[in-house]
This record gives C-alpha cells, sequence and structure tokens, in this order.
C-alpha cells in the first residue's frame, strides 16, 4: 500500500488492516492522517477466539495509528468517546460523522415470488435477523426471545460465515433446539445474500430486529429503515443515534455484567423484552406501518450520502489548513 503511493493531500485508514500503512504514508509524505473508527479492539476481546495471536498485533496497530493520528473521524457520539477514553485522544482531533446509506438503492422494494422461493409466506408476518454469526451481534440472545414470540409470526434468519467453527456449531444447535420447542416458524438462511436480495428481505419484514451487545454504529439498522421497516434493537452503543426509540422502531434497555465483555447482566430479561417489543410492534399493524415511513423518512433525512460527504470533505479541509498554518 505504502509503495504504491506517490502523491497525496491527506491519507485516510478506516481499519486496523490499513492503518500501518498509514501511518507510514503519513511519515514518507508529510501528510496529515485521518482516522475513521467503526470500531475498537480492545472493547472486542472475543476477536481473540478469532485471531489467535494475531489479536495482539491488531490492537497495537490500532493503537499506534490512533497515536499517530491527526484527526479521526468516529461514526457516533459512542465511538468519540470511546476512542478519547482508550487512546487518550483529544476531542478537539475527534469529529463525529455517521455512516451513510444509499437511500436511492436501499429503498422499498417488494417480491412476493423471491420469498416464496424460499417458503416464506408473505401473506404472514415475519421479523428479520441480518449479520454475521459472532459474539457481536447478539445473534444467541435473539434465538433465546423466540420462546415469547407471539403465534403465528415467522422468524427469518439471514447469516454469513461464523467467526469460528465452534460459534457456529453453537448457533446450529440453538436453532435446532429452538425448532422443536417453539410453534413459530424459522427459516434460516445461512449463506452471504446479494444486496439486491437482502433489499427485498428488508422490505417485506415487518420488523427487523438487531440484538447486539456491542454496536459502534448499526449500519445494519439503517439498511432496514431506509426500506421502510422499524427495527427493534438493543438500547448501546451507537444504535440509539440510529433508530429514534418511539418513532422509527423501539430501544430495548442493555444492562452489562462486565463493561470490558459486553455481557447482559440478566439474558434471560434481555430475550423477553427483545420479544414484547417484536409482539407489540406486529400485533398493532398500523404502528407498525407508520414506524416504518418514519423509518424511511428519518434515513433519507439525516444519513444520505451527501451529508455525510460534505462534513468529511470539511474535516479534509480543517486537516490541511491546520497543516498549513503549522497548528
Amino acid at each position: 500500500m505504502t509503495g504504491a503511493v506517490r502523491k497525496a493531500d491527506i491519507v485516510h485508514c478506516h481499519t486496523w488492516y490499513t492503518h500501518l500503512a498509514g501511518c507510514l504514508i503519513k511519515r514518507i509524505l508529510n501528510i496529515p492522517l485521518v482516522i475513521t473508527t467503526h470500531s475498537l479492539e480492545p472493547q472486542r476481546p472475543w476477536k481473540e477466539e478469532q485471531l489467535g495471536p494475531a489479536y495482539k498485533v491488531s490492537t497495537w496497530v490500532e493503537k499506534t495509528a490512533f497515536e499517530n493520528a491527526d484527526g479521526v473521524i468516529a461514526v457516533s457520539h459512542f465511538m468519540k468517546r470511546a476512542v478519547h477514553d482508550i487512546y487518550k485522544v483529544s476531542y478537539k482531533k475527534i469529529r463525529v460523522i455517521p455512516n451513510a446509506i444509499d437511500v436511492d438503492q436501499y429503498k422499498p422494494t417488494f417480491d412476493p415470488k423471491f420469498l416464496i422461493s424460499y417458503k416464506i409466506d408473505p401473506d404472514r408476518p415475519y421479523i428479520l435477523f441480518v449479520g454475521r454469526i459472532t459474539k457481536q451481534k447478539g445473534l444467541i440472545h435473539f434465538i433465546n426471545s423466540l420462546r415469547y414470540l407471539s403465534k403465528g409470526i415467522q422468524v427469518v434468519l439471514c447469516t454469513g460465515a461464523p467467526d469460528t467453527e465452534k460459534i457456529g456449531k453453537d448457533i446450529e444447535k440453538k436453532i435446532k433446539e429452538a425448532r422443536t420447542k417453539i410453534k413459530n416458524e424459522i427459516i434460516w438462511i445461512n449463506r452471504t445474500m446479494s444486496r439486491d436480495h437482502i433489499i427485498i428481505l428488508y422490505s417485506h419484514a415487518s420488523v427487523f430486529v438487531c440484538p447486539s451487545i456491542y454496536e459502534p454504529f448499526g449500519f445494519i439498522n439503517l439498511e432496514a429503515m431506509s426500506c421502510g421497516t422499524p427495527v427493534v434493537a438493543s438500547a448501546t452503543g451507537g444504535i440509539p443515534e440510529v433508530v429514534c426509540h418511539g418513532k422509527t422502531g423501539l430501544l430495548v434497555p442493555l444492562e452489562y455484567s462486565d463493561t470490558n465483555n459486553f455481557e447482559p447482566r440478566d439474558p434471560r430479561k434481555f430475550s423477553k423484552e427483545l420479544a414484547e417489543a417484536v409482539n407489540s410492534l406486529v400485533l398493532s399493524p398500523e404502528k407498525m406501518r407508520t414506524m416504518g415511513l418514519k423509518a424511511r423518512a428519518w434515513a433519507v433525512k439525516h444519513f444520505h450520502w451527501n451529508i455525510t460527504a460534505q462534513k468529511t470533505l470539511r474535516f479534509y479541509e480543517e486537516m490541511t489548513e491546520r497543516r498549513q498554518s503549522g497548528k
């Protein structure tokens, strides 16, 4: 990466994968280094299960980059506080610029035949989970919540590859158990789907559920909202900055037993409250429809790419002006 760059005004990195190159380019070209932070390694200790000893390397690279950064873009106020608290970056260097979404692509799109091809009944309500099989996404708590779900609600799980073989097997076992204990139909799509197909799933869903235990922003909620679907999500991290409680969805309180590991203090209570929030929407079609319309409008108004691009450009200009003035 470093050898490919001949000239630039700013080097901008997004994850620890690129941070080392960013630090080198900053020194070689004598230009400002900007980092957009979507998550922090010390807040994801379970990643050590996936990365092994390399987790120590990823944490070191990330720490080094933040110590060398001229400016930091945090995707939420939650991340702004975390960067300051963990890496002691001055608040003056941090700018909150949320992620954005292509609202012309993520929009209500319907195709009942597509649902039928996956054995989803388009005439009955269904709730949707989309995400990787990882501890961070709280899938285990969502599956545990299904026992409290009202009858007649279909459950659609759309998952990507598991972080580890063990967590993949654990989730498979939990889904099999849930299918034997509850009457609600569970449709598990265990593969990565195309964006166009995901948009159809979002659009037809009655409610999108995000049970994450760690979520610096919660982009997945924004995708669902932009497709006109209300959200039930855990009130953690940056999610409350995306989902407007009572207007675009419902937020479920999440208290931690260990803030270093983001484990729910009372997992059973959390799962039950997730289901209760889902039931309250699905059983109130008019409320659900109104929230869906507001969710789409909220996404268009506050998370359009033009807004984020303009804020990022202004931050770039500040970085170059500061460098030129020697401040």
